[in-house]
């Protein structure tokens, strides 16, 4: 019992001091890596919860926990349901454009907008991990909604216009407008005005905004006034957050914008926004789409807010910080044992729920192939989570179960419907081949194939900054076959256009034709840092 109480208070000690330590030491941005633009965020008490656009993934917007800033955990998604989430048409980069994410009167608010169903939405939740309620949709016709609830108790609509920002008071319960839209900013002239959050501080109603479009121009700027609905007094330091300038040309982070603000519980401010790391210094492609991460605002009584010194941020963040309080690191293999996916895998629009089962055979995932391709933007079968950093490696144990020619399973990078790679097993006559495949635009072609005597294959993609490498064993085999590279800038959001990153994902298809095909996966690997 002695040593077991020491053991207690080394421990305690230990821990202590390594928060300490952390609080002084800095941090790594991007706070939550891979595809996740577009982040809001609130606090409630000691906890930190955010937010991140979707797009045409399902479920729609993740939602994200911290107890320092720094250390997130994914706890759920806000749109988890069919009937909360229409995707089934949704072009790619089309579905939920910026979410925000607000706490109010006991209960969590998510505002969106669907933009090929009707539009502008709030939900709500008493636990921000869910459920929450179906789409209360509001009929202002926008995209980038905010909610502000002033001191008088009402409620009011922050939106994006062509011109500017707009505000609009409704009632909270239905969605129902109360006024009219009313123009009250339009920025400092940069394009696009847009992502807009109020907060009011001072005596003063701060509006914040991304200008420049969310690509290499992107900026946050920011106004303020005594009266909610105006005049807005331009900040003398916009934009306060920008890497378009000299200062930030060479950086590693680029596009940074659609910011959002946070006080700690200790009086700090802090912005979380979007960016993206570049494959290399001046290159100009990026493949992991946008991501969140994090800065400090000194923010002084009746002053501007001034992020990070000089609106320059850096992957290696040397400031003061909140004691440290990680999560468990998760592993790197799925084995599909469980009944349930973890909250890191999507589907590509809502699933046809009878092509995924996890009971079929005991320990796998089994998908269905269906005659739809990752050529349509349709529903396809494949189930997919983000690639979060440049070098990684990504791994599948795979056994197709096929009678038919050209019916296929297997691993792919996706940007979107006209931009991705696979390497794959296909039924081809008799025999096997497994194949590495190009769709880059107009372009598809085969970049190479070999002939198998084997259903069952381990797939490998190992990935760096500017190639993908593609390898393949026959399962029970040690020996790896290699398949050749390919650039990733034909992966780029600079090339393939949109507003996603590059999706791993683990898929099946019998290319048009009516098929009782089914894949297999025993285990997926994802390691990155390789």
């Amino acid at each position: 019992m002695v040593k077991r109480n020491i053991l207690g208070l080394l421990m305690i000690l230990f821990l202590t001091i390594t928060n300490h330590i952390s609080a002084q030491s800095g941090f790594q941005n991007p706070i939550i890596r891979g595809f996740n633009p577009d982040p809001s965020i609130c606090r409630v008490g000691d906890d930190y919860y955010l937010v991140t656009s979707s797009f045409e993934y399902f479920p729609g917007l993740p939602i994200y926990h911290s107890k320092d800033l720094i250390n997130w955990q994914q706890i759920g998604h806000c749109l988890t349901r069919d009937s909360q989430l229409a995707l089934q048409d949704a072009p790619a980069s089309g579905g939920l454009f910026a979410p925000s994410l607000r706490y109010h009167d006991g209960l969590f608010y998510v505002v969106c907008t669907n933009v090929p169903d009707r539009g502008n939405f709030y939900c709500t939740a008493e636990n921000p991990a869910g459920p929450w309620s179906d789409p209360i949709w509001v009929d202002i016709k926008s995209i980038d909604p905010d909610i502000f609830w002033d001191d008088d108790g009402k409620t009011y609509f922050v939106t994006q216009g062509d011109e500017g920002i707009r505000i609009t008071e409704i009632d909270i319960k239905t969605g129902e407008k109360l006024s009219s839209e009313k123009l009250v900013w339009g920025g400092i002239g940069g394009r696009f005005p847009e992502a807009p959050h109020i907060y009011k501080k001072d005596g003063y109603y701060y509006l914040l905004l991304g200008e420049g479009g969310t690509e290499y121009m992107h900026s946050a700027t920011i106004g303020r006034s005594k009266s909610l609905f105006g005049p807005y007094e331009n900040c003398p330091l916009n934009p306060i957050l920008t890497h378009a300038n000299r200062i930030g040309q060479g950086n590693p982070i680029q596009g940074v914008g659609h910011a959002d603000f946070v006080q700690a519980a200790d009086g700090s401010w802090w912005t979380v926004f979007l960016g993206f790391r570049v494959t290399q210094p001046y290159s100009y492609y990026h493949i992991l789409g946008r991501e969140t991460f994090l800065a400090p605002i000194d923010w002084p009584k009746g002053g501007w807010p001034q992020i990070n010194g000089n609106g320059v941020v850096h992957l290696d963040m040397q400031v003061p910080l909140l004691p440290r309080q990680p999560f468990i690191t998760p592993v790197a293999r799925t084995d599909f044992d469980s009944d349930t996916l973890g909250f890191e895998w999507q589907f590509l629009r809502n699933p046809i729920r009878e092509v995924y089962s996890l009971q079929e055979r005991p320990g796998y995932l089994r998908i269905m192939a269906t005659p739809s391709t990752l050529d349509e933007a349709a529903q396809v079968s494949m189930l997919c989570r983000r690639q979060t950093e440049h070098e990684f490696r990504a791994e599948a144990s795979l056994e197709l179960v096929s009678q038919n020619e050209d019916e296929e399973a297997g691993l792919t990078l996706i940007q979107n419907n006209t931009h991705h790679y696979e390497v794959l097993l296909k039924r081809k006559a008799k025999h096997y081949v497994v194949q590495v495949r190009v769709s880059a635009g107009s372009l598809r072609y085969i970049a190479e194939e070999r002939v198998v005597r084997d259903n069952k294959v381990v797939l490998r993609i190992q990935g760096g900054p500017l190639s993908y490498s593609f390898n393949y064993q026959i399962l029970g085999n040690t020996t790896w076959h290699s398949l050749g590279a390919l650039d990733t800038r034909y992966l780029s959001t600079e090339v393939a256009g949109g507003f996603t990153g590059v999706m791993i994902g683990l898929y099946s298809s019998s290319n048009g034709k009516p098929t009782r095909a089914k894949a297999f996966f025993d285990w997926f690997d994802y390691a990155t840092g390789i």
